[in-house]
């Protein structure tokens, strides 16, 4: 296993005055010493290069997408060849690459995402003229389509959930059957007075109910059972109040803006209140729970009490937590990535600068993170960005890789100098 030392690691326990530095709202900042500092150590840190195995062709504006041993490529329309949109599904074994099937997809839009779900492959894009958005279920094993639904699914509990995002139309929230894309049941309200709350899993774990008046409900979203219902207003509302979700909690921003006030999601009880001014997003983190503020930094919490246990004026977000420590954006995005950090947990402590890494999207989740940067020609350099060690760990260099790339739990896909794609497996 090679380690790469990218930054200044602390081993201190008292920590510097974080430097407020200037930031635009809502992008992070860039920090050219660090990147310089981390690109002179990356040729003796990273491992040997390893040459791509495998290719797929693909034009611009095709986009691949990973489900365990498959990859999946939408390939757009090609008027001049009289080719309509497709989807092409290979079996990515020990052997050679396996083309599956390929499907002509109905429509003429872009694929946002595909996952593959209990025998059925899902793609979920914009529909043709972007007209919308629109979901599609194909047959896992042969490619033929078995439904097409407006709106956007979501994975939850053995189904699927289904919210049409467009103002017109006015559908509520379905529950729809995988296979098929038969209603199972639907819920009340529209997708402007709806939230969903994910589980660490990434699958919707609670709906939630906001009208502008009367009931707030928390609905199982595998039921449809109502688990919770309770009118939260606390006088006249002039205008609608700004609601977030995180943490098992529902946070209820005040029209002053800096009030917050959080609720039980399981039984809309009233735990806390608290003075956030600004507050712009909340997710958990770790134990904690992490508030960011629109014009940057951050708050970390007690989701039990909102005591605020530390703040952080450089971090704008979270990525994952193990080991007592959070990996950390650490100002704002740039054309090669976001500057990472990691920070101990209970105390806000900066462990260790890591650079600017651009974290890879995963198509699956197995609790891992991982980022990429170039190191030099067509060579990106992969690393698992573990908070528990507080540095990255060389995985591979993707010889041949110029970006745009994806993860699944046992392979990486990424843009090729060829102008397709190419895999890697993961070592």
């Amino acid at each position: 296993m090679t380690v790469i030392d990218l930054g200044e690691l602390r081993d201190d326990t008292a920590p510097g005055p974080a430097a407020r530095r200037p930031r635009a709202v809502g992008r992070p900042f860039r920090s050219v010493v660090v990147l310089l500092v981390a690109l002179v150590t990356l040729g003796a840190a990273a491992p040997p290069s390893r040459p791509a195995a495998r290719t797929l062709a693909g034009g611009p504006g095709a986009t691949a997408f990973v489900s365990g041993d498959r990859v999946y490529v939408v390939q757009p329309p090609d008027p001049q060849r009289g080719v309509g949109r497709q989807l092409v599904a290979y079996h990515v074994g020990l052997g050679p690459l396996r083309t599956i099937w390929r499907t002509l997809v109905p429509g003429e839009g872009a694929g946002s995402t595909v996952w593959e779900q209990d025998g059925t492959v899902l793609l979920v894009g914009r529909a043709a003229n972007d007209s919308g958005w629109e979901t599609i279920g194909f047959d896992a094993r042969t490619g033929r389509v078995s439904w097409l639904q407006p709106g956007v699914a979501f994975p939850a509990g053995g189904a699927l959930l289904m919210q049409v995002p467009e103002v017109t139309g006015r559908q509520p929230f379905r529950r729809v059957a995988v296979s098929d894309g038969r209603t199972l049941w639907s819920a009340p309200g529209t997708p402007d007075n709806l939230e969903l709350s994910f589980g660490p899993s990434g699958e919707v774990d609670r709906l939630v109910h906001l009208p502008a008046d009367g009931e707030t409900a928390v609905y199982d979203p595998a039921s449809g059972a109502r688990l919770a219902a309770r009118d939260l207003a606390t006088g006249d509302r002039p205008t609608r109040e700004r609601t977030l979700l995180a943490a098992g909690l529902l946070l209820v921003i005040g029209v002053d803006g800096g009030s917050v006030t959080a609720y039980d999601l399981d039984t809309l009880q009233q735990r806390w209140t608290a003075v956030l001014p600004l507050l712009g997003y909340a997710e958990r983190c770790g134990r904690l729970l992490c508030a960011t503020r629109l014009t940057g930094g951050m708050w970390a919490l007690d989701p039990a009490t909102g005591a605020v246990r530390w703040t952080g004026d450089r971090w704008t977000g979270t990525f994952g937590a193990a080991g007592g420590r959070l990996l950390v954006a650490a100002g704002d995005a740039t054309a090669t990535g976001i500057p990472l950090a990691v920070v101990d947990e209970a105390t806000g402590r900066l462990v260790a600068d890591l650079g600017v890494w651009e974290v890879v999207p995963q198509d699956e989740f197995d609790g891992r993170l991982f980022g990429i940067r170039r190191i030099r020609n067509s060579r990106q350099l992969l690393v698992e960005l573990d908070p528990a060690g507080g540095r990255p760990v060389a995985r591979d260099v993707l010889v041949g890789a110029i970006g745009d790339c994806r993860m699944g739990a046992k392979l990486v896909v990424c843009r090729h100098t060829n102008g397709g794609f190419a895999l890697w497996r993961l070592p």
